[in-house]
Order: C-alpha cells, then structure tokens, then sequence
C-alpha cells in the first residue's frame, strides 16, 4: 500500500473521532467489518490522512488519532518486560524501537495523551483504563542525565513524566 500512488480524487465526508469512532456523512459506522476494512486502507502523509486503493486516494479528518489502543497484554518484567498493544479494529503492536509510546501534555490543563505507533505513521492514543494500568507497570529511570518515571518494552525505556514533576508521596 506504501508504494501505490494513485491520483488524489478529493476529500470525503469521513471523520475518525478520539474515541475511535468511524463517521460517514455525519453518522457512525456501526458495522465492524467495514470500519477494519476502511483502517487497512488508510494511510497517513505528513499531517493528512488518506483512505488509498491502488486507483484512488480520498482524503478524511482525524480528530486525534485514527485508533484506539483498548488493551495490552504484559510479557516479563523490568527492562525485560513486553507491552504488546491491541487497538478497537483488531491491530497489535509491540511497544519497542519500532513502535515506540508518546506521552503529550494539554500546555493549559497538564492532562497527559499517551500513544503508541501501531502501523504505517498511524498511532493509537492509549485509552485511560489501560493507561492507569501503564503508570502502575512505571518505575524512575535516568535518561539524558535526568531522572524519569515511564515503563520499559522490548528493551526500550519510555518516559511519561519527568520525576520532579512528580507529587511527593507520603
């Protein structure tokens, strides 16, 4: 899919809320198949997202990003651990060097946004269930000369937090 460059037709009334949900002129999707369908087909281009087939290229509006991760499944431990990753259309991904987790903070409000590269430029921003479940797996880490809290996979350290940042336990 990569290497198919078709003609640009135009953009399409499509949109991917946050919360994973596929809309067509408006409404939801609610049939399953044809979300996985539309999801195997798209693509990411700098900023733009793009449903591609080998004779046309439609573009479509993201509201965060086009998945959801709704669960992880946890192998080892420590720097040894693995956090395998599941999105809402059935993707999994190893967090690791090639698909690494993000955390962005909201400048106003502090709130964290936590995402992990399933495929092809496309992340999936980690639902908060399984992102509560990510800070009891963190531990303090130095990187770069500072101190970080975040959680290791696939032999990678990824950090969510500066320590300081950190409220003091008492």
């Amino acid at each position: 899919m990569e290497k198919w460059n078709p003609p640009f037709c135009g953009d399409i009334d499509m949109r991917i809320a946050r919360d994973g949900t596929w809309f067509y002129l408006g409404s939801p999707i609610g049939r399953f198949e044809l979300v996985k369908l539309f999801s195997s087909i798209l693509r990411r281009d700098g900023d733009e997202y793009f449903l591609v087939t080998p004779v046309e290229k439609v573009g479509i509006q993201v509201d965060d990003a086009p998945f959801l991760a709704t669960d992880f499944e946890v192998t080892g431990d420590g720097e040894a651990q693995v956090l395998t990753f599941r999105t809402h259309v059935g993707d999994e991904a190893a967090a690791g060097a090639d698909h690494p987790i993000r955390v962005t903070r909201d400048p106003e409000t502090g709130e964290p946004a936590p995402y992990v590269l399933i495929r092809r430029n496309l992340e999936a921003l980690i639902d908060r269930k399984s992102f509560y479940r990510l800070v009891d797996l963190g531990e303090h880490h130095q990187q770069d000369g500072q101190s970080w809290f975040g959680v290791w996979s696939s032999g990678q350290f990824f950090p969510v937090i500066e320590s300081d940042a950190l409220p003091d336990a008492d």
